[in-house]
């Protein structure tokens, strides 16, 4: 059986990293995803949901060095759910993403740093060598091709 769970939020604070006693990072976050409509009476409603993030290993380090609370994401990975009691008696329950690919949205610099030559792609499975080809074939793209904007239908 397989599970994939895409999610689209803000970070609700800074991310944290740590580290396991085997020296591996991990970095915790959480997000909230917002949804608004509109009910039969005609007022406006809201719910908004929020998941906690782990990410592991070099998806960690990037994720602890590039994102900033109010960053809008997109976080790919398995959801899990856990249920607990609270001191005052409540049921409580949490969603737990443990994320493959995170991926920044939205503009340079909105809502976070500006990350010069980072194109935004957290996944577990990237390394700087693949990252540094994918740029050089992008430049060498935009050189032979490049866009005027006149060429804009808009």
């Amino acid at each position: 059986m397989y599970q994939n769970v895409i999610v689209v939020g803000h970070l609700g604070a800074d991310p944290e990293m740590r580290y396991t006693p085997s020296g591996v990072p991990v970095t915790s976050f959480r997000i909230a995803t917002s949804r608004r409509w509109t009910n039969q009476s005609g007022e406006q409603q809201e719910k908004t949901t929020w998941f906690r993030v782990t990410c592991w290993r070099k998806t960690a380090e990037l994720a602890a060095q590039y994102l900033k609370k109010g960053r809008l994401v997109l976080v790919e990975g398995e959801i899990d759910t856990s249920a607990w009691t609270d001191r005052d008696g409540n049921p409580r329950a949490s969603l737990e993403l443990t994320a493959n690919v995170v991926r920044f949205l939205g503009g340079r610099g909105e809502a976070g740093p500006d990350i010069e030559g980072f194109e935004g792609d957290l996944s577990s499975g990237e390394n700087e060598q693949a990252t540094q080809r994918r740029s050089a074939r992008r430049q060498a793209a935009d050189d032979e091709f490049p866009v005027n904007e006149d060429d804009i239908p808009f």
